[in-house]
């Protein structure tokens, strides 16, 4: 596994080629560029893939839970529990609402929250549950649902398109799932993000948020018979649309998921194999009901028994070409969260640890079987 050359191997890299180039071809030469045929197309192939009644294109995964919590209905006095482990547009969503994140500890060796310490934070006015299914492991939303049955779930599959929990995909788990197609994400629209639902009228209500409130789309409007017809507008909504250059792209890329899916499923593995040999690191835990989505691959150091700290491990790969980044953040542990909560590290423990010690290295579909070998002879040779 050797490789003398000093190599630049980003965290993350977005795969796209001649397909997506040709593929917004159509909406620059049509002029539509707006959310419009493209979107709708797209939208229909992620319904499809997972396996939904509804999909609608947003422009991001943070625009997705904003949406889904206000479909649902949630608003100042109500308690959306949350993991405490997760990116901050998980809490912001709720604050945007209005309402009050309930942070929860996770699952030490899934990174998601754990749905036993969770039944302790339900109280009278909690509303919805977000379980986020971090780094393409989707929570454990079933026994989540058997937990809190009368609750709505929304899903956080920021990072889970094409990820499963007992041969269910990501998205059809809970009331709304919401994705991100961040370039950091396996598939990629530069920014976009997703909503999914079985809900027709959670479909019609969050169609109509995400396009100013407006009774009917702008595609509908203007190729209608009546051009002087103006939409209704009954709610007050939001520009959150995507647009069709994205949803072209989008097209592309969706079509390469389970390809991409299964080349990163197949390094995630060699990973582990070489990685066991290190008693100080553990790889990623997760049983035979799931099918992992990769969209990041992430270490925990154990620094008791490591010979180098976390922060120092990354510092040397970095300057031996290879970027790594924290799993994600422990949001009770932020500024304002901190802060405005009164929350102290210590109150999560699992999250605490996450933060401080977990690790994430290159998993992506343009890297070489010399990158690969490369990041894992710099970690091996500790």
């Amino acid at each position: 596994m050797s490789d003398t050359l000093k190599r630049n191997i980003p965290i993350s890299l977005p795969s796209m080629g001649q397909e997506e180039l040709d593929a917004i071809r159509e909406p620059i030469l049509s002029g539509w560029i707006t959310q419009g045929p493209k979107v709708k197309e797209f939208e229909q192939m992620f319904a499809a893939r997972h396996e939904v009644k509804h999909a609608l294109a947003v422009s991001n995964c943070t625009t997705a839970l904003h949406l889904a919590l206000i479909a649902v209905g949630i608003g100042p006095g109500d308690e959306v529990i949350i993991p405490a482990f997760t990116w901050v547009a998980t809490a912001n969503a709720v604050i945007y609402c209005g309402a009050t994140p309930v942070f929860v500890d996770i699952d030490p060796v899934t990174f998601n929250i754990d749905p036993i310490k969770l039944r302790e934070k339900i109280t009278t006015r909690t509303k919805a549950i977000i379980p986020v299914h971090l780094f393409g492991l989707c929570a454990d939303v079933d026994l989540i649902k058997e937990i809190a049955p009368q609750i709505k779930i929304i899903e956080d599959g920021a990072c889970a398109a094409g990820a499963a929990l007992n041969e269910k995909p990501a998205g059809s788990l809970g009331e709304i799932g919401c994705f991100s197609f961040h370039p950091r994400k396996s598939i990629t629209t530069g920014e976009g993000g997703m909503l999914t639902t079985n809900n027709d009228e959670l479909a019609e209500r969050l169609n109509r948020l995400r396009n100013h409130g407006a009774s009917i789309s702008e595609e509908e409007r203007h190729k209608g018979p009546k051009p002087y017809i103006l939409p209704e507008f009954d709610v007050v909504g939001y520009n959150y649309r995507m647009t069709d250059l994205q949803g072209a792209i989008g097209v592309a890329q969706l079509k390469k998921l389970d390809a991409f899916i299964e080349e990163r499923e197949w390094w995630a593995g060699f990973y582990n194999d070489v990685f066991a040999k290190i008693p100080w690191l553990r790889t990623p835990v997760y049983g035979d009901k799931y099918r992992h989505g990769w969209q990041s691959y992430v270490l925990f150091l154990n620094e008791e028994t490591a010979p180098i700290k976390r922060n120092v491990l990354m510092e040397h790969l970095q300057q031996n070409g290879v970027s790594t980044r924290p799993g994600t953040h422990a949001v009770h542990m932020l500024g304002y969260y901190s802060s405005t909560f009164g929350i102290k590290p210590s109150d999560f423990p699992g999250a605490y640890a996450a933060n401080e010690y977990s690790m994430s290295i290159p998993l992506h579909n343009k890297m070489t079987e010399a990158d690969y070998n490369y990041v894992a002879d710099l970690i091996c040779s500790l």
